[in-house]
């Protein structure tokens, strides 16, 4: 109430103003997504055409157009960087390999499911995948480091998902530790998947088939051991 007894009176307001601040969210999330895949495309171009240890991240930030402060806000360091690259990728292809597992089939073909989607994957970018697979060893600090060993772990869960189906129809025996008979598997096929890059020159598209193969078959040892 007023001195006078009449009600107040507020001011709508303006529409404009109304959609500005509205709008304005949006474009802030727009603008950081543009500027994230500048500095990833950048990353990925400097990495590839003169390699990791060549490349700094004062480059990076200069091919995307950020500042140093911007380029760190999205990545801790140069190795974080280079995993940003291949999360995003990796966290899809590991959901749908675990989506595809199959009650009906054989372990080997699960698994060959599992670990095959990630050989194409792998495949696809091979010098960048050589350079994630040589840093990861020991990568154990930065936002992107907690991410990849999640989505390792995510991968390790699907290969006990497989050994609890093969329990399940009677193809291997039970186990009591079913995390660690995954954890084993996996390792096989970290140590397959380096020894196929590998193999290849720098420069040359992995043959993907035959990596595969001979995946299958160290994967067969182990699985003939289950049961």
């Amino acid at each position: 109430m007023t001195d006078r007894g009449e009600l107040k009176t507020q001011k709508a307001p303006h529409p404009a103003s109304t959609r500005r601040s509205q709008a304005a969210p949006g474009r802030r999330q727009s603008n950081k997504l543009d500027k994230l895949n500048r500095i990833k495309a950048a990353a990925r171009q400097l990495f590839v055409s003169q390699g990791f240890d060549d490349t700094t991240v004062r480059e990076i930030a200069t091919r995307a157009g950020v500042g140093l402060g911007t380029l760190f806000s999205y990545s801790l360091n140069k190795r974080d960087l280079l995993f940003l690259l291949g999360n995003d990728s990796l966290d899809e292809v590991a959901e749908k390999a675990g989506a595809g597992l199959d009650p009906k089939a054989r372990l080997a073909d699960n698994l060959r499911g599992i670990f095959g989607a990630h050989y194409a994957f792998f495949a696809s970018e091979p010098v960048l995948a050589r350079l994630v697979l040589r840093e990861m060893t020991f990568y154990d600090s930065g936002a992107q480091a907690q991410r990849f060993r999640v989505i390792r772990q995510r991968v390790i869960d699907h290969v006990a998902g497989a050994l609890a189906l093969a329990i399940a129809s009677g193809e291997i025996a039970g186990r009591e530790d079913i995390a660690f008979d995954a954890w084993v598997l996996f390792a096989i096929y970290q140590v397959e998947l380096r020894a196929w890059l590998a193999a290849c020159a720098p420069d040359c598209a992995p043959d993907l088939a035959m990596g595969l193969q001979r995946l299958e078959r160290a994967l067969k040892v182990c699985i003939g051991g289950l049961r």
